[in-house]
């Protein structure tokens, strides 16, 4: 039998890139693979030509006829039946790692004061309001209207002058500002291992950022559920942040939003974060928002990540702290009152 055309299975010229031939791989993975209805032998192939094309050794040896094509074919190894495989064990909580605070960029580059900002042009408008209502107080000692008048526009003048002192001194949810950092709950029992992980981690690591807050269980708009697993705000910027316990492994999202293990589709298992980041850039436009999926095992392991590219990055607990911790360090002292009331309105749990 002549061997098999690897270049024309995945359907690029032999000068293809590894880049190329990766793309094409991934996109005749997803309707060959056998939980998509193709075979088990016709995948094994598609792989095997992946495997070879994309190492430049095995590659070399192809294009140069060293496939060993001659000789004849190896015996069918006999499939013994393995043990079954626990693939989740409920009760397996695994460790967080201990991150060296010196290989955390951002670290020792803090300083501890914390700034309340109102946000957009409130302060202009207030202080243009307060001038305003001066000129008419000045108005009104100089020109001395009759008595009627002169009692209806003192009335006038105390009633927007006490609302200008309100509206400057207070503030939304002015009695959350001082002290409090964690908003929210996330959730006790096996099935939300993943989330409990996560808040501890965020309690350990971002809470060193002055002006960072952390919610547990946001609502999209319209809902009355914890559709998103955890936020944290800084300034103006806000991550919203999914966590999943998998199976160890390597993982990453393509172009698409299609996950992959091992380089196989990965059929254990989905993210809901990508709907519901869309509707929450909607409704904050003003906020600066990105996700993040935070992975854990669930038996002993390792999983590593690849974000490159990835609309919503799949990120170990360290990457986490380090890539978006620093995202959040660009405006570290800035508590917006405005942000963290909208955001705080959203959560449910």
């Amino acid at each position: 039998m002549h061997r098999v055309d690897y270049y024309e299975l995945l359907g690029v010229p032999p000068t293809a890139s590894t880049s190329e031939i990766r793309t094409a791989y991934r996109a005749l993975a997803k309707v060959m693979h056998p939980d998509a209805g193709g075979t088990a032998g016709t995948f094994r192939l598609l792989r095997e030509a992946y495997e070879t094309l994309t190492d430049p050794e095995r590659r070399a040896d192809y294009d140069h006829g060293d496939d060993e094509e001659d000789e004849p074919p190896a015996p069918v190894a006999v499939r013994r039946a393995q043990p079954r495989i626990i693939r989740d064990d409920p009760d397996y909580l695994p460790a967080l790692p201990d991150i060296p605070l010196d290989s955390i960029p951002w670290w020792y580059q803090l300083d501890a004061t914390v700034v309340l900002s109102s946000g957009g042009h409130e302060r202009e408008v207030i202080l243009g309001a307060a001038t305003l209502w001066a000129v008419l107080l000045l108005a009104l000692i100089l020109v001395s209207p009759p008595a009627p008048l002169f009692v209806v526009w003192a009335l006038v003048l105390a009633g927007t002058g006490a609302a200008l002192v309100r509206a400057h001194l207070a503030g939304p949810r002015s009695g959350v500002f001082a002290g409090h950092k964690v908003f929210g709950d996330p959730g006790a029992g096996s099935e939300h291992r993943a989330q409990r992980l996560t808040a501890k981690l965020l309690s350990q690591y971002l809470t060193r950022l002055p002006a960072a807050r952390i919610f547990h269980g946001l609502a999209e708009p319209g809902s009355v559920f914890a559709d998103v697993d955890h936020a944290v705000l800084c300034g103006r910027r806000l991550v919203l942040v999914e966590s999943k316990m998998w199976l160890p492994g390597h993982y990453d999202i393509d172009e698409d939003g299609e996950i992959w293990r091992n380089d196989h589709p990965f059929r254990g298992g989905s993210i809901r974060l990508a709907d519901h980041l869309a509707k929450f850039e909607d409704l904050w436009p003003d906020l600066e928002v990105r996700g993040a999926l935070l992975l854990y095992p669930t038996r002993p392991g390792e999983i590593t990540t690849d974000p490159t590219g990835a609309r919503i990055p799949p990120l170990t607990p360290a990457d986490f702290v380090r890539d978006i911790g620093g995202w959040l360090a660009k405006d570290p002292n800035k508590v917006d009152k405005h942000a963290l009331a909208a955001v705080l309105d959203r959560v449910v749990s």
